[in-house]
């Protein structure tokens, strides 16, 4: 087991979570208490997504993420570059409906 030393906290990684899941889709649900991300893979030309991992926040942590990933987004444009999205792609959404994003 890993040990990751940041200021005033001590986390631990062991070796099985520090390899990670690839996920290329991430489904978003709420209630008035809790933030639930499930973190999937989905393959081409295949209609069903596997959940890899399931994350539940408090709104509080939730909003907490959004502006880390903002933070982190910004300097990593500033550093590497902008990141591109297509304007028009398919998308899946949960229920198996396709459209345009």
């Amino acid at each position: 087991m890993n040990e990751v030393k940041k200021p005033g906290i001590e986390i631990q990684l062991d070796e099985q979570v520090a390899m990670g899941n690839y996920c290329n889709l991430a489904i978003i649900a709420h209630s008035t208490s809790e933030f639930i991300v499930d973190f999937a893979t989905m393959l081409p030309g295949l209609q069903k997504a596997r959940v890899k991992s399931r994350v539940i926040l408090t709104p509080e942590h939730a909003k907490r993420l959004l502006m880390s990933l903002q933070e982190n987004i910004t300097r990593y444009e500033s550093t590497i570059g902008k990141i591109n999205i297509p304007t028009k792609q398919t998308v899946i959404d949960p229920f198996g409906h396709k459209g345009n994003a």
